[in-house]
């Protein structure tokens, strides 16, 4: 059998920590449920902000489509008053061949002057110490008249600045005599 309990035994068994203790703490302070609150506030944030990023790359995607479209445009834009010429220039070629000569040469300064504006000027490399990073050597040739190693001549021109080349120059490199 068992023994009586004393007083002290049966208050010390009320107040350990159970499944009864909890029913007797105030609602909402439940450790869990708060825990469970926290856990689906952070979840719905966490959707609402990958929401957003989803939102934001479909934004850039066709902020850059629409930027690359105005660029072409603008570029395209650029080329008009060059084909205006030309036609002109078609218009015109029973005329004097001076003339033509002449109206072809502005046409070439206008649509060198499109690619400048567009950050690609044209080269002029004669003299230049060689670098394969802007030259295309397309022969060698013994010239007394400039160092060997540099362009002696430029066969094909070459577009653009030192940082960013749209066409290397095709040029022929001067060379010792053996």
């Amino acid at each position: 059998m068992s023994e009586p309990q004393t007083h002290e035994q049966e208050s010390s068994e009320q107040q350990a920590p159970g499944p009864e203790s909890r029913e007797q703490q105030p609602a909402g302070r439940d450790p869990l449920d708060e825990a469970r609150a926290r856990i689906a506030e952070l979840e719905d944030n966490w959707r609402r902000t990958a929401a957003e990023l989803d939102n934001f790359r479909k934004r850039c995607a066709k902020d850059l489509v629409r930027a690359r479209q105005q660029e072409r445009a603008r570029t395209a834009a650029g080329w008009l008053p060059v084909l205006d010429n030309l036609e002109r220039a078609l218009e015109h070629a029973s005329s004097d061949p001076e003339h033509i000569i002449d109206g072809v040469r502005a046409v070439h300064q206008q649509a060198l002057s499109v690619l400048a504006s567009l950050g690609f000027p044209v080269r002029d490399d004669t003299g230049k110490a060689f670098d394969p990073a802007l030259h295309e050597a397309v022969g060698t040739i013994v010239d007394e008249e400039h160092t060997p190693g540099t362009v002696a001549q430029v066969v094909r021109a070459g577009y653009g600045s030192d940082d960013e080349i749209l066409r290397p120059a095709a040029v022929v490199v001067a060379t010792r005599s053996d």
